[in-house]
């Protein structure tokens, strides 16, 4: 890649550049969405930034009978889990009803114990009405995330948002329709891969998520029990 240079050093730097270009959401109490794993450090920062709730966004594919690499739909985790169809595939392959919702079951069950691994007991936080910031490291093509975003106008948030540090231009394009709001700081072109715009990209390690999870909830239980001024 001749002459390529990268856009940020790290995940949390991106955080903090991502977070000042959404301040003007600060004063609707925002709830920050990350996309795990490597979302959470770009979010942490997010959240911080906007003194705002922070939680994890499950996404997992349904594969079609007997060809699970191909996706006959997503299911979005949440207070009230959302599932949202490939209607072309669906139409195509036309799978049993109870099927779908065997697949859908499994796929809960797995969003459960992934939940539980990261957050303990702590319930999915509630979307509806609320202004939501969907963050994640970067974008390549966008199916996951416009699976999320699907999944989540389903459940009823005021406003939703997108934020990103680095995507194509094209995929922004693609996924618009699905949001109210995209904000993303570096469209570069040639794209290449998400991590060729970090100068560091290592694996987010599950320690590394919970880490930043628990330290975001207690910067919001300290926020909280501080005296309001003026």
């Amino acid at each position: 890649m001749p002459g390529h240079r990268t856009a940020f050093h790290d995940r949390r730097e991106a955080g903090r550049h991502l977070g000042t270009a959404l301040a003007h959401l600060r004063s609707a109490d925002p709830l920050v969405l990350a996309l795990p794993r490597g979302g959470v450090p770009v979010a942490f920062e997010v959240a911080k930034a906007l003194h705002a709730d922070l939680d994890l966004l499950f996404v997992r594919k349904l594969g079609a009978p007997g060809y699970e690499e191909l996706g006959i739909g997503a299911v979005v985790d949440g207070a009230d889990p959302q599932l949202v169809l490939n209607e072309a595939v669906v139409r195509e392959l036309a799978p049993n009803p109870a099927y779908i919702r065997a697949e859908m079951g499994r796929q809960l069950a797995e969003i459960e114990r992934r939940r539980h691994a990261y957050r303990g007991d702590a319930p999915p936080v509630e979307v509806a009405g609320r202004t939501v910031i969907v963050v994640d490291d970067g974008i390549a093509t966008g199916g996951t995330v416009k699976a999320a975003l699907r999944g989540l106008r389903k459940a009823g948030p005021a406003r939703l948002v997108l934020a990103v540090p680095v995507a194509p231009a094209e995929t922004l394009r693609e996924i618009a329709d699905d949001c109210d709001e995209i904000v993303c700081l570096a469209q570069p072109y040639p794209f290449y891969a998400v991590g060729a715009h970090y100068a560091v990209f290592d694996q987010t390690g599950d320690e590394e998520v919970v880490r930043l999870l628990e330290a975001s909830r207690r910067d919001r239980a300290s926020a909280a029990s501080r005296p309001a001024h003026g």
